[in-house]
């Protein structure tokens, strides 16, 4: 069950929030930061970091292991507590956000991380309608029209029927963005996603995140994997010694 509760916390949209306005929709930059700390347990992580990115944008967080990828990630969607700076995603200020509040900004989220947290006891369409169910897809058909088109656009649409463990790495990574692509999130933040995987699957997971952010779909991806980027170039935000650099 703890796998569960993680996978819905991270990766889960509320569909109530399909009806959000034409004016957040057009918000732009969608992620914002400008001369932010970020610390993890009163330990300085990062320091003075600014940039923006607008809607549908794919980049790159790349540094090495331990530079402080991951609690940037973290910053964003509310898991480590923003103490200095100005920082606002998808129009929420995190520098005041209420604990009642980071839920509705993980509504506007899908996250990927490197460890796929698919629930083993279920097929990969039941995987999906788990997610899809618990928040609040009620109409059957429209749940399944839905879950037909992630799987077509993650090219699984023939392995709704297969179990986790009958996929290969790879199928199962496309898998967990099918999960965060559910409910239409504005922003994909993923973390190490290819870091189990071999060159040729990571290949193909990057290019699929590169067609979600063309698709209109904001993506930040953070990797050490230096090769990908010269297969797939596009925007980088570099971590070296504490300080993050365009």
């Amino acid at each position: 069950m703890q796998t569960e509760n993680n996978a819905l916390e991270n990766n889960t949209v509320d569909h109530s929030d399909q009806q959000e306005t034409n004016q957040e929709k057009t918000i732009t930059p969608i992620i914002r930061l400008k001369n932010v700390d970020v610390f993890q347990q009163k330990i300085l992580i990062l320091s003075d970091v600014s940039f923006s990115i607008n809607r549908g944008e794919f980049v790159y967080v790349v540094g090495r292991t331990g530079s402080g990828k991951s609690n940037l990630l973290k910053l964003l969607y509310g898991d480590i507590e923003t103490v200095s700076g100005e920082i606002e995603v998808v129009g929420y200020n995190m520098h005041k956000i209420k604990n009642k509040n980071i839920q509705r900004l993980r509504r506007k989220l899908g996250i990927v991380f490197q460890d796929y947290q698919l629930l083993q006891d279920r097929s990969v369409y039941e995987n999906l309608k788990f997610v899809a169910k618990v928040t609040g897809w009620k109409n059957k058909k429209l749940c399944d029209e839905r879950i037909g088109e992630v799987l077509e656009m993650i090219d699984l649409k023939t392995k709704g029927h297969k179990m986790p463990h009958q996929l290969s790495g790879g199928e199962q990574q496309r898998v967990c963005i099918a999960r965060a692509l559910i409910n239409n999130p504005d922003i994909i933040l993923a973390d190490e996603p290819t870091g189990n995987l071999d060159p040729e699957s990571s290949y193909d997971i990057f290019h699929l995140f590169k067609q979600i952010a063309e698709k209109g779909t904001a993506v930040l991806v953070a990797t050490h994997d230096f090769l990908i980027i010269n297969q797939i170039p596009s925007r980088v935000l570099q971590i070296r010694d504490g300080k993050v650099f365009e």
